[in-house]
């Protein structure tokens, strides 16, 4: 044997023992894996109870998508929801072999070994099959150190291996597409099908596809909302692929490639999206209902709403709810500007100003502050120390630095606002807007603000009034009187009239919203007779017993004051908000139904007769003709069969409306969330053009929307021929010489508890049949 071939021999022996080193080290290494050394990995048992966190849906009247509860945004479908198109760009792209191997592409797996270790190669990542990246999508992966990309690649093919063995391809292919990561935190195909093009999976296009399978590689770069171009290459080199592998054809491949992406883009984020505020009050809804025996799984564990991928039906619509917060928008972009412009250099949300200082000390950094011993120069400090802050804005939003001080005076100019339509005959809320910009300004101006409710309350004292006997053609002089017994109290009536001892009818009295008749009703009526009709109207706030309350001065949700207003075109009953009508599990099992929601809905008491019901809405309906409210005919053109009430509270700090239609009770309110900033004048506050604008805008688009004619072509009822006679009088009326000579011109008394004269009731069929004996 020569010297060359010893050394040849010499050298294989050292080889072999290499390789058999390197390969019983890569056994040891791959074993420690195995048996969990390196984490647990699972076993068969746990990967045939695969479970999901999926998304709870919020779902409108029409089973519509309104938005999502969750922690990752996932939504489950079946491989029969997959159009084609979509399985054979996911294929082509990310694992054209995917029908021949076992999950395990071999080849990658050593490259990525050898890379790695001997060669200390960052980048040899790649070539994963759908069953390995499935692996990871379902249980993540954890840092290892240097190494690490090797022992979660030997941990993922251990796991695909056992999926391969328990699911079959397209049951595969389903656990991918529900649980892949999209664009925008967005998890599963059927979440981001209707965050980026408003569809179900099963109608995506075949660009819609293979824009979703081409972000696959890249979520940040190939985001089609953010970059439209890379994404639209990266959409070509999907088609490629498929024409490639034979998916499409080359006519096909070239038709795809030239078509443009559209995105219509949703956002069903909390802060974002349609409804946020409507969503936020589900959520509490669903934290309180879930808790509850009746509602427990079966298991007697409670749901989670973040995990369980619930269903939750409501009675919103979708589109109406988008004409509300239009109609909010468009209003209150005009009316900011007015409110501000107005003030000019002496707003009172200035710095400085009285306002401004005691919202500074409401501050909870200010408080903090303050506990903490700081005098008022080191609290001012710190509160003037600028950092980056997201500003709301009509235009558009923008990041600026600016210290706590600035921000404060910045955010205290703007005027909220609130809005909510409710269906009369069941109460069934069917658009619901509690601010103008859930991101910025959480708090619900429906549910959790309590507001003075000014005029919009005086309806309700002539309610009691004509339940408690009162003649509908009842007359009152308008002019003031002082209560001697209530602080000299002396309301008065906004603007000037030239005959204040004119007297006026009750109709033109509340359709002219005039205060001081409204108090002298109040106080031939009796407050506590009032407030005993509130509640029976379904208001429960605390109603003080002060002559005031016959203008507005109780505190008051604006979803209470929509309820109350409800009984006027609901056969005398009020109806109680509805938001949630069938809770269903993911897969479409019914947790709580209507009748479990709601045992007692349609077991409320009238709150008063058909009579005052049809009086009132005559009332009303002339407030809207030729009322305080009568811009909805002129300004708005609006000729909808609408009753309404305008209302503006003390110093004009709130602007309210309520429209009345008979399928349709809307409520907007508009004000400052500082209660020490008010209009600065009642030409602007007042709620015929702070609060009504909405109102005429969102019914102006439901108008324009032949779907919504069942609503807006609606008529009211036809009043009894007794309540048109009893309605028979002239709007004013003036005293006879010897009443004007010898009458009562005190103006001054005592406003004490005064028990009516008339039967309790009695109502208007009592009055007439007075009449008819008079006869």
């Amino acid at each position: 044997m020569n010297i060359n071939k010893v050394k040849l021999l010499k050298w294989a022996k050292r080889m072999s023992y290499g390789l058999g080193i390197l390969l019983a080290l890569f056994i040891c290494f791959y074993s420690s894996i195995y048996i969990g050394l390196w984490g647990k990995i699972p076993d068969s048992e746990q990967l045939t109870l695969l479970k999901q966190s999926q998304a709870t849906q919020v779902l409108d009247a029409n089973n519509n998508l309104i938005g999502k509860i969750y922690v990752y945004d996932r939504q489950s479908i079946t491989y029969s929801d997959f159009p084609q198109h979509l399985i054979d760009a996911l294929i082509a792209t990310e694992d054209a072999r995917f029908y021949e191997h076992n999950g395990i592409d071999n080849k990658s797996l050593l490259r990525v070994f050898f890379k790695s270790i001997l060669m200390s190669n960052d980048s040899s990542g790649g070539g994963s099959t759908i069953t390995l990246q499935l692996a990871k999508n379902l249980f993540g992966r954890k840092n290892h150190g240097s190494i690490g990309i090797v022992v979660n690649k030997i941990k993922e093919s251990i796991v695909a291996k056992r999926i391969e063995k328990l699911y079959s391809k397209e049951e595969i292919l389903t656990l991918y597409l529900n649980t892949v990561p999209f664009p925008d935190n967005t998890y599963g195909i059927e979440s981001a099908s209707e965050k980026f093009f408003d569809s179900h999976t099963k109608d995506l296009t075949l660009v819609e596809s293979a824009t979703l399978i081409g972000s696959l590689k890249a979520n940040t770069s190939y985001n089609p909302r953010r970059y439209p171009e890379k994404s639209h290459i990266r959409k070509n080199v999907v088609i490629n692929q498929m024409e490639k592998y034979g998916y499409l054809s080359e006519v096909q491949a070239n038709k795809a490639k030239t078509d443009s992406i559209v995105v219509n883009y949703q956002n069903y984020a909390p802060n974002e999206g349609l409804a946020p505020y409507f969503r936020a009050q589900i959520k509490k809804q669903l934290d309180s209902l879930l808790k509850q025996k009746k509602y427990l799984k079966p298991d007697g564990e409670m749901y989670n709403i973040y995990h369980d991928g619930l269903k939750i039906h409501t009675t919103l619509d979708n589109t109406m709810q988008r004409y509300a917060e239009a109609a909010m928008k468009e209003h209150m972009t005009d009316l900011q500007r007015q409110f501000e412009k107005a003030y000019g250099q002496n707003a009172p949300w200035l710095k400085g100003k009285s306002a401004f200082e005691a919202a500074k000390k409401r501050l909870k950094v200010y408080k903090r502050l303050k506990a903490q011993g700081l005098d008022d120069k080191a609290i001012e400090d710190s509160l003037k120390i600028k950092h980056q802050t997201d500003l709301f804005s009509w235009d558009e939003t923008s990041v600026k630095s600016m210290s706590t001080l600035d921000s404060l005076e910045y955010f205290s100019k703007f005027l909220n606002a609130g809005l909510v339509s409710l269906d009369p005959s069941n109460g069934a809320i069917k658009a619901y807007v509690g601010g103008i910009d859930y991101g910025f300004f959480q708090f619900d101006h429906i549910v959790q603000s309590k507001r003075q409710v000014g005029s919009t309350f005086k309806p309700i004292v002539y309610t009691a009034a004509l339940e408690n006997g009162m003649d509908p053609c009842a007359y009152f002089p308008l002019k003031a009187i002082t209560y001697s017994d209530v602080n000299n109290w002396r309301p008065t009536n906004s603007g000037t009239f030239e005959d204040e001892d004119l007297n006026y009818s009750l109709q033109n009295a509340l359709s002219n919203s005039i205060n001081t008749i409204a108090v002298k009703v109040l106080y031939e009526t009796g407050i506590d007779k009032v407030i005993t009709q509130a509640q029976n109207m379904g208001i429960k706030s605390k109603l003080e017993a002060v002559p005031s309350i016959a203008l507005g001065s109780s505190n008051l949700t604006v979803l209470e004051l929509a309820k109350a207003y409800t009984s006027y075109v609901n056969d005398s009953k009020p109806s109680n908000p509805v938001f949630i009508t069938k809770i269903e599990d993911k897969d479409g099992n019914v947790i709580a139904s209507y009748e479990d929601l709601y045992p007692e809905q349609s077991k409320t008491d009238m709150a008063f007769s058909d009579d005052t019901r049809q009086v009132i809405l005559e009332f009303l309906k002339a407030t809207a003709n030729e009322g305080t409210a009568s811009r909805l005919r002129s300004t708005y053109q609006l000729n909808n069969a609408i009753a309404g009430k305008t209302g503006t509270t003390q110093d004009n700090k709130d602007g309210w409306f309520v429209g009345i239609m008979p399928k349709l009770v809307t409520v907007t309110w508009v004000g400052n969330d500082n209660q020490q900033i008010g209009f600065s004048s009642t030409g602007i506050g007042q709620g015929a053009n702070s609060a009504l604008p909405i109102f005429a805008k969102y019914i102006q688009k439901l108008n324009a929307d032949p779907r919504y004619n069942k609503i807006t072509k609606a008529s009211f009822e036809t009043p009894s021929e007794a309540v048109l006679n009893a309605l028979t009088c002239d709007p004013t009326k003036e005293d006879g010489f010897f009443k004007r000579l010898f009458g009562n011109n005190k103006d001054e008394r005592k406003f004490e508890k005064k028990e009516k004269k008339h039967k309790k009731g009695g109502g208007i069929f009592g009055w007439l049949k007075k009449k008819d004996k008079n006869e």
